[in-house]
């Protein structure tokens, strides 16, 4: 497992465009189908990824807790899927999030965002203006903190709000995205 931080995005970044395949629907999904109406999170995740698998409960808890909240949530595998079969379509259907997890088959959305690990968060606003581009909290599998979610929580609230969102962000850390 090769841990690597996140890049951190500069703050202001418009949100790359993209359209790419929803595994569990087989439908083509675009960030402007995806974007909220407040702010959308687009983060890269994998399923064999232990720092992603340390917070994938959190993951879909989280999901439902922004439900209906005005910002969505969308998540890419761009994982090398011949290398790791099961970052693949197939295995990615199985998975039950509250969001969708499409599957960046030609790695060309992860390289437009500068997604280097999983997981990697990238938070804009209704512009689709990077606002945050952190970690999600500060547990790491085995370190003994609970997986809260709090540092991208935080952002969310302060989005929601109409406050200034801390641009003292932590990078995300967890396994290099397998490039191919």
């Amino acid at each position: 497992m090769a841990l690597i931080e996140s890049n951190m995005m500069p703050l202001g970044t418009v949100a790359p465009d993209f359209a790419l395949p929803d595994p569990k629907t087989g439908d083509v999904r675009s960030l402007q189908s995806l974007k909220g109406d407040k702010g959308t999170l687009v983060m890269f995740i994998c399923n064999h990824c232990p720092y992603v698998k340390h917070m994938e409960t959190a993951l879909s808890d989280f999901g439902r807790l922004y439900e209906g909240s005005g910002i969505n949530i969308v998540a890419i595998s761009a994982n090398d899927a011949e290398t790791y079969p099961q970052d693949g379509p197939e295995q990615m259907a199985l998975k039950a999030y509250p969001f969708p997890y499409l599957f960046d088959q030609t790695q060309q959305v992860a390289r437009d965002y500068g997604a280097e690990c999983t997981p990697d968060f990238f938070l804009f606003d209704a512009d689709l203006k990077c606002v945050y581009r952190g970690q999600f909290d500060s547990s790491r599998p085995g370190n003994g903190q609970p997986v809260t979610g709090e540092d991208l929580k935080a952002a969310f609230e302060a989005l929601l709000s109409g406050n200034p969102i801390s641009d003292m962000q932590i990078p995300s850390i967890g396994c290099s995205i397998k490039w191919r």
